[in-house]
C-alpha cells in the first residue's frame, strides 16, 4: 500500500457536491481515503475570469500503480462532466497527484511530486493541514516551509 496525497478541486456546478462525488468514486476505484483536509474557498490562478473554487486534499492509500491511479482519477473527472477546453480553465472537477509516497515521476503523462506543487497555495493550505512536516522528495522542504514561501493568493477555510 502507497500513502498518496490528491488534490481536489471544483468551479462549476454544485461545487461541494462535485468534491463528494469524486471522493465516493475514489473509494470505488481501490483508493481508500484515510484523511480529507477542510475545504478552502480560492480565487482562480491563470485564466481569472471565472468562479472561485472550492479546494481540498486526500490522504489515501492504494495498491494500484501511479498510472492506473492516473487512469481512475482521469476516469473520475470525465464521469463528473470534466472537458478541458480553457488551460486553468473552469471545472466540474480536478483531481490531481500530489505525493505517490516517496517515489518520483518524470514522464509524459505524468509527473509526481506534481511539479507546481510548491507554488499552489490552494493545495499547500489544506495539505498543511494533514501533514506539515511532510517532506517534498527532491527539493526535502517540508510541506509547511513551502506554504510559508508560496506565491500570494486568497485561501479561506469555509468547511473543517
Amino acid at each position: 500500500m502507497k500513502t498518496v496525497y490528491l488534490g481536489l478541486g471544483s468551479n462549476i456546478g454544485d461545487r461541494e457536491g462535485n468534491l463528494a462525488a469524486a471522493m465516493e468514486r475514489l473509494a470505488a476505484a481501490g483508493v481508500r481515503v484515510t484523511r480529507v483536509s477542510s475545504i478552502y474557498e480560492t480565487e482562480p490562478v491563470g485564466f481569472e475570469a471565472q468562479r472561485w473554487f472550492l479546494n481540498m486534499v486526500a490522504e489515501a492509500e492504494t495498491d494500484l500503480f501511479p498510472m492506473q491511479l492516473l487512469a481512475h482519477t482521469l476516469k473520475i473527472e470525465r464521469s463528473l462532466g470534466r472537458v478541458r477546453t480553457i488551460q486553468n480553465g473552469p471545472r466540474t472537477i480536478d483531481i490531481d497527484i500530489l505525493l505517490y509516497g516517496k517515489t518520483v515521476i518524470r514522464t509524459a503523462r505524468l509527473e509526481v511530486p506534481h511539479p507546481r506543487l510548491a507554488e499552489r497555495r490552494f493545495v499547500l493550505a489544506p495539505l498543511v493541514e494533514l501533514a506539515p512536516d511532510l517532506r517534498h522528495p527532491l527539493t526535502h522542504k517540508s510541506v509547511r516551509e513551502m506554504l510559508e514561501a508560496a506565491p500570494a493568493l486568497t485561501v479561506r477555510r469555509i468547511s473543517t
